[in-house]
């Protein structure tokens, strides 16, 4: 439960970080398209990011994409 709560509290700073960057990336005067960029693309690292450190944390398999099948005999 902790680690879950971990998890999606990094997720969520992950987000508020990139949405930060990006507003001040991006030029003054902002539209309603420009906030839905920004949203877009925090959304998009911040949902990598945590495919990753649940790749790299959880599923410590070697094999975590490929299975191998039981031969046929």
């Amino acid at each position: 439960m902790r680690q879950l709560l971990l998890l999606g509290l990094g997720g969520a700073c992950v987000f508020g970080v990139v949405a930060a960057v990006m507003i001040k990336l991006m030029p003054s005067p902002l539209k309603d398209s420009d906030y839905l960029v920004i949203g877009s693309v925090a959304t998009v690292v911040s949902l990598l990011v945590l495919f990753v450190v649940v790749i790299s944390t959880k599923l410590k398999a070697s094999d975590v994409f490929f299975k191998r099948r039981k031969k046929k005999r």
